[in-house]
């Protein structure tokens, strides 16, 4: 997970030109709330900060971008950031499950929290797969290539952040 975060976060920001400030905060705060969360295991006061500074950059990672090049891929990390607040939320009612990977205890798969963040896992990962491979990037070069590996960063992070694989 925290792997995933550097790499997502490296790959937005060498992407510096091709991203406009909401994305970029929107990455640095999801790669900071992935490390933060594999750094307290968990705890539970913890995940209710982060989901609420998940909550507000993915609502200032989509201010403006409406009809911009860059609106689909910003709208991807916020629906990102979104899961992850969602899970970081999820662990309140659940215990200091979130994050762990080894000897995870599970989140209690149960109620409408647990659901979301399935959904959103498989969302994020259909996403990324039709962005990628169905209609291609919007950028190109390197660009393109910084993007493909950011996105594939963050579904990986967030499906082992999330779904505790």
């Amino acid at each position: 997970m925290a792997t995933a975060a550097v790499v997502s976060a490296a790959a937005c920001v060498a992407a510096w030109r091709a991203v406009p400030w909401q994305g970029r905060q929107t990455a640095l705060v999801m790669a900071a709330a992935m490390l933060a969360t594999a750094a307290t295991h968990g705890d539970a006061m913890v995940g209710l900060i982060l989901g609420v500074v998940l909550l507000v950059s993915a609502m200032l990672g989509t201010l403006g971008v409406r009809g911009t090049a860059s609106a689909a891929t910003c709208c991807h990390r916020a629906l990102v950031s979104l899961v992850m607040a969602i899970c970081s939320f999820e662990s309140l009612s659940a215990g200091p499950a979130v994050g762990e990977t080894a000897g995870h205890h599970g989140h209690g798969l149960s109620g409408v929290l647990s659901a979301l963040v399935i959904v959103g896992v498989i969302g994020v990962v259909l996403w990324t797969v039709v962005a990628e491979w169905i209609v291609g990037p919007a950028h190109r070069g390197r660009a393109a290539r910084l993007l493909a590996i950011e996105s594939w960063a963050m579904a990986g992070g967030v499906a082992v952040m999330c779904l505790g694989l």
